[in-house]
């Protein structure tokens, strides 16, 4: 007797809806990593304050975004309220740093948005800020982009040290910073699947595009 082999449901929904692409398609993966033990342990007071002038970004001309996905389609995330300061050392970046308050962001559905609020996404009650704070910039990276960042990003209250690309440019009158990377949003504890009929990609870009004025 021949074994015939029986799809389940969910599976055969999700060969019959459109898939969307894979938002870390074309772009560059951050490396991601646990941060050091010694820089976890250390009193933020014992850090190093970088060399040069911090400038405060103008956020009426940066932005903070992301892109998320599940089977069926791809959901572009607004973060609005964040402040942000990149520290300059004459025409060296010797620091970026920003802060996003989380239970602002806005998605391209309402239902969306507000799920994404909640304990299975973001948990925003109890993780209200995301930080970034950069350990190292060199000059050099692959591409168009000028500058290699290492950092520590927290997000949902995990933080790992990432190391991505960056497009720096020192304007006379300002200096602007651009950044599009991809990480796994499993690498932040955000571990919930989705409907098993319309699941949602591991994957998650950041876009992020500052502004500083000089003066």
């Amino acid at each position: 007797m021949r074994t015939i082999a029986l799809l389940s449901l969910p599976a055969v929904l999700a060969t019959l809806v459109a898939c969307a692409a894979d938002v870390g398609k074309d772009k560059v993966a951050a490396t991601v990593e646990e941060v050091p033990a010694a820089t976890a342990e250390a009193k933020p007071a014992e850090a190093a304050a970088p060399a040069g002038t911090a400038l405060a970004v103008d956020t009426t001309k940066s932005s903070v975004r992301a892109l998320g996905a599940k089977i069926t389609a791809q959901h572009p995330i607004d973060f609005p309220d964040f402040s942000g300061t990149v520290t300059v050392d004459g025409d060296t970046l010797t620091a970026i740093a920003f802060d996003v308050q989380m239970a602002t962001l806005v998605a391209d559905a309402e239902k969306l948005t507000s799920h994404l609020k909640t304990a299975d996404f973001f948990d925003v009650e109890t993780y209200p800020k995301a930080t970034f704070a950069s350990t190292a910039i060199t000059a050099g990276a692959e591409g168009d982009a000028t500058h290699t960042v290492t950092g520590d990003l927290t997000l949902r209250g995990t933080t790992r040290r990432v190391t991505f690309p960056a497009k720096i440019d020192f304007g006379t009158g300002e200096i602007t910073a651009s950044t599009e990377f991809v990480v796994n949003r499993k690498d932040f504890g955000i571990e919930y699947p989705g409907r098993p009929d319309d699941l949602i990609q591991d994957n998650v870009a950041l876009t992020i595009a500052f502004v500083a004025p000089r003066s």
